[in-house]
């Protein structure tokens, strides 16, 4: 484990805030079954508004195998953007790496979850997309879940396979090829409900697989849709 660093003192508010959040969401991973054990993470970005270009943000994350039970604020761990320890005195998730790429390459992105959610990871296993036939789906993805290569954990390949795939798509979730899903969001609250319906498709569809072929949704439908839930739904 590198040797932290430390947080600059005008980040030090906005650090210990998102580290609260982030602990916090952490409980909904498991309260949605969306993982089992230590599996999973979700993280979040700190903007450092001096440098607009995103270079000195950080982000805090789970450290790497710690029980759901066992997660509170000061358990999270803050990295740079480049998975360097800056905050903690635990090893960060062996996921970080691929957080931290998504945060230095897609800089509208403020929260990132990785889960292995039972029926959107069985669509990975299989390197299937899943197919946008329900309404909620052209709401929340404009589209369907596309599949992301496949990438070995360590490095940032993961983290590029999500980039390349979700820049070309509307989805905030991709699922990684024998691996599971990656959410993306304004924020680690936003990346947490991606994840949460992606799940939530993922079952129906399938279910609906067992039925029959189910239909698909015009694409002038999927983007009608998609506008209102994006742009008119609920309260602004």
């Amino acid at each position: 484990m590198s040797t932290p660093t430390e947080v600059p003192a005008a980040l030090r508010a906005a650090v210990d805030a998102a580290k609260e959040r982030v602990a916090a969401l952490h409980a909904e991973l498991p309260r949605w079954e969306l993982v089992v054990w230590t599996a999973g993470n979700v993280s979040e970005r700190v903007r450092d508004e001096r440098t607009p270009d995103g270079s000195a943000d950080l982000l805090v994350i789970k450290p790497s195998g710690v029980s759901y039970d066992d997660i509170t604020a000061d358990a999270m761990v803050v990295c740079d953007l480049d998975g360097a320890l800056v905050e903690g005195d635990r090893s960060p998730s062996s996921d970080t790496a691929a957080h931290a790429y998504v945060y230095r390459h897609m800089p509208e992105v403020g929260g990132v979850v990785h889960t292995h959610s039972t029926y959107a990871t069985a669509w990975a296993a299989r390197g299937e997309e899943i197919p946008c036939v329900l309404t909620m789906m052209a709401d929340e993805f404009g589209g369907p879940v596309p599949v992301g290569p496949f990438a070995i954990i360590g490095d940032d390949s993961i983290g590029r396979g999500i980039v390349e795939t979700l820049r070309s798509s509307r989805s905030p979730a991709v699922l990684m090829q024998n691996h599971g899903p990656f959410t993306i969001g304004k924020d680690a609250r936003a990346a947490v409900k991606a994840a949460v319906m992606c799940e939530e498709v993922a079952r129906t569809v399938h279910v609906s697989r067992q039925l029959g072929e189910p239909l698909p949704i015009a694409a002038e439908h999927v983007d009608s849709l998609y506008d209102r839930y994006q742009n008119v739904y609920g309260q602004h």
